[in-house]
């Protein structure tokens, strides 16, 4: 069976606090794009796993891949295994592990449904593997575990991802975090909460990889609706009224940066 891990994107991304667990109190809005890694599994005596596809060298250490991390969470009868095509970078701010984690969660629920505490399980292996599960418009609470429905009116909307191909941890970004509170996301449709709200991790990931600044300015000359960074960088995602515009915007692009062109699920 084939399953798609879909990129995950923040159309808005507040930081309100930080909690007394050390973590940081979130407020976001997660959109899905119809693209993504590939996971192709099949039933095998024991479960495994094998990368391809041109990101797929980065995943090198096999304990911290979230594939088999996954696996080990849930019980089946049976073993898989999985192949995955790497399509997206790692250390993005897409969520790539996180999809190809709830890739796995979807497939093991077509075979054998899931643990009625799938949710915990997911969230053991990162924040945003729950909203990954899931993979449709919602808004995340807390440290993003805790899903909230909103009315989505942006399916089909035509967006374009583009990443510098320079690797950004998550951690050094949330450090750089000046803790200002700038108030909670705004009220409203999935298009209004987008317009409305903000990336807080946009600055501090700004200071540590400035290119990001070069990325968001190519994309606002394209004239988007919408061109913001995704979660904790460093990819950027732009949002246009047709398709046509997204592919003009995708060919002016520089040659050598990653592009990956898609409409929101």
């Amino acid at each position: 069976m084939n399953e798609t891990a879909y990129a995950k994107i923040n159309l808005a991304l507040h930081v309100r606090r930080v909690r007394e667990d050390g973590y940081h109190a979130l407020e976001t809005l997660f959109a899905f794009v119809d693209a993504g890694d590939v996971l192709t599994a099949q039933p095998a005596a024991q479960d495994s796993v094998t990368t391809l596809g041109e990101f797929a060298g980065v995943l090198d250490n096999p304990f911290e891949n979230l594939v088999a991390r996954a696996l080990n969470v849930l019980p089946r009868p049976q073993g898989l295994g999985v192949t995955l095509e790497k399509n997206l970078p790692v250390a993005a701010g897409l969520g790539g592990g996180s999809a190809d984690a709830g890739a796995v969660f979807r497939m093991v629920e077509a075979l054998h449904g899931l643990p009625d505490d799938w949710q915990a399980r997911a969230a053991k292996l990162g924040a945003d593997v729950p909203a990954c599960v899931l993979s449709r418009t919602h808004i995340g609470l807390g440290t993003g575990t805790e899903q909230v429905e909103v009315e989505d009116d942006l399916a089909g909307n035509p967006v374009l991802l583009v990443n510098p191909r320079v690797p950004l941890s998550t951690g050094p970004v949330f450090k750089a975090w000046d803790g200002e509170d700038r108030g909670p996301l705004p009220q409203g449709p999935a298009s209004q909460i987008a317009r409305e709200g903000r990336n807080d991790l946009e600055a501090p990931a700004i200071s540590l990889c400035p290119v990001i600044a070069e990325v968001l300015a190519a994309l606002e000359v394209t004239n988007p609706w919408l061109a913001r960074m995704s979660g904790s960088g460093a990819t950027c995602f732009a949002l246009y009224d047709s398709p046509e515009a997204r592919d003009a915007a995708q060919a002016a692009m520089p040659q050598e940066w990653w592009t990956m062109a898609g409409r929101l699920r």
